[in-house]
């Protein structure tokens, strides 16, 4: 993938080294990266290799040592934490493989708090309708542990994409499902994507969910191995 303008993700000779000591491992080697606008982009490999770190990076949940990363022409060394926080809320919708809802709080509030937070005046009027399209709109009073673990992946895909994002980073997204559900919030996943033009960035262990993207990246030991049009 060249880098070019229209790219909403670019990453240039990144490197992230972690931990301390004889602990310290040099999780990324100069990646470099360009993610087209409203494109799907499946990252695999063996566990170990970096992937998730990889997506954290361009979710702006871990800062690297050297390099450039920039997302929606926003260069994040140039933003501090509150700032990074901040470009986050508006842009970037996060979906976990262990949902990370709050126990204490309905579906429909942990939809709408982080848009409450945000200064969205409409924030539960949003979040209603978010909750309606992922096929929730009978369960906005209920709370997490009222619910089965694809529901829950439902309101954590509702929160993710209520802020409108460009970018829309999900780490094993159906890890913690059996497979009917697994397929299910894939396929949800999927076409909320498409509807909304978001950019997708998807890591899993499962063929044949990244299959579905519109381009794989195979890392290797903190690098890019190879890209495919399909998970090989």
């Amino acid at each position: 993938m060249p880098q070019t303008s229209s790219s909403v993700i670019q990453l240039d000779d990144i490197h992230l080294t972690l931990g301390e000591g004889a602990s310290k491992v040099h999780v990324l080697r100069g990646i470099s990266l360009a993610v087209p606008s409203a494109k799907s982009i499946g990252i695999v490999g063996p566990s170990g290799s970096g992937k998730s770190t990889l997506l954290m990076v361009m979710a702006g949940l871990e800062r690297v040592d050297s390099g450039k990363v920039v997302l929606a022409g926003e260069d994040f060394s140039q933003l501090d934490e509150d700032g990074l926080a901040a470009f986050r809320g508006r842009n970037i919708g996060i979906v976990f493989q262990s949902f990370h809802l709050i126990p204490n709080m309905t579906a429909l509030e942990n939809v709408a708090v982080p848009l409450e937070l945000a200064g969205d005046k409409d924030a539960f009027n949003k979040a209603e309708q978010e909750l309606c399209a992922v096929g929730l709109g009978e369960r906005l009073t209920h709370y997490p542990a009222q619910m089965s673990g694809g529901e829950q992946q439902r309101v954590a895909m509702a929160r993710a994409l209520a802020p409108d994002p460009k970018i829309l980073v999900a780490d094993e997204p159906t890890g913690n499902l059996d497979g009917d559900t697994g397929s299910q919030i894939s396929q949800l996943l999927f076409t909320k994507q498409r509807e909304r033009g978001t950019t997708l960035v998807l890591v899993t262990h499962d063929p044949s969910l990244a299959a579905q993207c519109d381009e794989v990246l195979r890392v290797h030991a903190g690098q890019i191995e190879r890209q495919t049009q399909e998970a090989a």
